[in-house]
């Protein structure tokens, strides 16, 4: 099957069973290929394979343990490619990445495009905000704040109102 081959319904089931597989932290067989490829911020390299994804599943569950991933519209396909857009929402109570825990509270909106290969996802690129993040969890300035301003200077962008 290909991706024309898909209705709403075969993108519905698809994008529910991904979003549960990152609530769970695994399952991802049941919608990947054997040999998937994923990106994401949080992902420091390309991953390939179930295993890997997996993996990086856990890793997210060891930095929210309450982790509860949702789709938030109706998943979009267009031939061999579709789109996933979910919200996030847990308590980080471990470091993730670089990050280290905080113990707060983060509500993310982002998006997985996706290739799809006889119904299943054959790779996955996921977009989100970070600096969002790193602000509800406390470890940057607010956007449009003096911290933000003072940020930007450093970094070398100058002042901004």
């Amino acid at each position: 099957m290909t991706g024309l081959d898909l209705e709403q319904a075969d993108i519905d089931l698809l994008a529910e069973q991904w979003t549960a597989a990152w609530t769970a932290g695994g399952g991802f067989s049941a919608c990947c290929t054997g040999d998937v490829g994923y990106e994401d911020p949080f992902a420091q390299i390309p991953l390939a394979g179930v295993e890997a994804l997996e993996g990086h599943a856990r890793k997210l569950h060891q930095a929210f343990p309450d982790v509860r991933v949702v789709t938030t519209a109706p998943g979009l396909v267009r031939g061999d490619h579709g789109c996933i857009p979910w919200k996030l929402t847990g308590t980080q109570r471990g470091d993730l990445a670089m990050l280290p825990a905080t113990d707060g509270f983060v509500t993310l909106q982002g998006l997985h495009y996706l290739e799809l290969k006889d119904g299943l996802i054959r790779r996955a690129r996921g977009f989100l905000d970070l600096y969002e993040g790193a602000t509800q969890l406390g470890l940057l300035p607010e956007k449009g704040g003096l911290g933000e301003a003072a940020l930007l200077m450093i970094r070398g962008f100058g002042l901004r109102r």
